[in-house]
């Protein structure tokens, strides 16, 4: 405790202000009065170092409880005594120290989330790799030349899907790290549909899927309207993979004082209930074993609706197939 050198200084000033005392009252009121100044000074003096040294014992408590959470121990002892400032202090200290264990739990699993990624993503790019070293391999003992176009076509759509899958997954890394600035102009929903479905037009055509539309004239968003249609894409893209051959699309927009809503149905083979909560999760392909893409698109479309402040859910329609529902609020 006289280590501190705030103690020394009122230890000093205490013993100067006493010996004043005491010769101002041996000078007023004789020996007798000197003494009861000393005695008291002494008694208070007594009690200020007891007192002093019961906060110095609690602090260097509190700090080796600090000290020893600091090192891995769960949990910090708070004691049940009365109010006081340095009840306050360790009350303080035993937020400080669980939020801080949240925070490191809450790092703890996005490393191991970050890790199943990266496994996830190193085992997607493999795949499609190792087919082109097997072409490759082929093409080299091939000497038909239509056999070798069609192995050359294969590689080609190889090559794309992971340039896509690559694509996607910078997309999904720069939305989780923010620097993503979406616009915020108007964005007319009937455009945005039609952007959206574009891609999927020939496709559609040669699969006899029909797209029924119901959306109101002048009816409008705020948002981006390229990574607006990316997500709408991502979706539709779903529902065409779903449906396969013969089938329909039925996009209705509903805009009400509160919200704006765009419903995607589909006539597909929906969902099992066990896939609904896993929809729009990262590398999630379903458990049928037919999807043809990586578990991205989904994910990705989410990730961009949200940051608009739209929600997305998906959910089986009575009659067969699949729903999408995208809501964006009024603003």
């Amino acid at each position: 405790m006289l280590r501190n050198k705030e103690i020394r200084r009122f230890a000093g000033l205490f013993l100067l202000l006493t010996a004043v005392a005491g010769a101002a009252a041996f000078a007023l009121t004789g020996p007798a009065g000197e003494i009861w100044t000393i005695v008291l000074a002494a008694c208070y003096g007594a009690a200020f170092l007891v007192f002093t040294g019961k906060r110095y014992e609690r602090i260097a408590d509190m700090s080796e409880q600090v000290d020893r959470i600091l090192h891995g121990q769960d949990r910090l002892y708070v004691s049940g005594e009365e109010e006081g400032e340095l009840s306050i202090l360790q009350s303080e200290i035993h937020k400080m120290t669980l939020r801080l264990r949240e925070q490191n739990e809450e790092l703890q699993e996005e490393k191991e989330r970050l890790a199943d990624s990266l496994a996830d993503i190193a085992h997607q790019i493999r795949t499609p790799l190792t087919s082109v070293h097997l072409i490759l391999s082929l093409l080299e003992s091939e000497s038909d030349k239509e056999r070798r176009l069609v192995l050359l076509r294969e590689e080609e759509e190889l090559l794309a899907r992971v340039d896509g899958l690559i694509t996607s997954l910078l997309k999904l890394s720069r939305l989780d790290a923010g620097i993503v600035v979406f616009q915020d102009e108007p964005v007319e929903v009937g455009e945005l549909v039609r952007i959206s479905l574009r891609p999927f037009l020939i496709s559609m055509d040669l699969h006899d899927i029909c797209v029924q539309t119901t959306i109101p004239k002048a009816v409008y968003i705020r948002g981006d309207r390229d990574w607006l249609s990316q997500a709408v894409q991502n979706i539709l893209k779903n529902c065409v993979e779903s449906i396969g051959d013969r089938g329909f699309i039925k996009i209705v927009c509903e805009d009400t004082p509160l919200f704006t809503e765009l419903r995607i149905h589909d006539s597909g083979a929906g969902f099992s209930q066990e896939e609904l909560p896993c929809l729009f999760e990262r590398f999630y392909r379903g458990k049928s074993g037919k999807a043809s893409g990586y578990g991205i698109g989904l994910a990705l479309g989410k990730s961009v609706i949200t940051g608009h402040g739209g929600v997305i859910s998906a959910r089986n329609h009575p009659d067969g197939g699949a729903v999408f529902l995208i809501r964006f609020p009024k603003r």
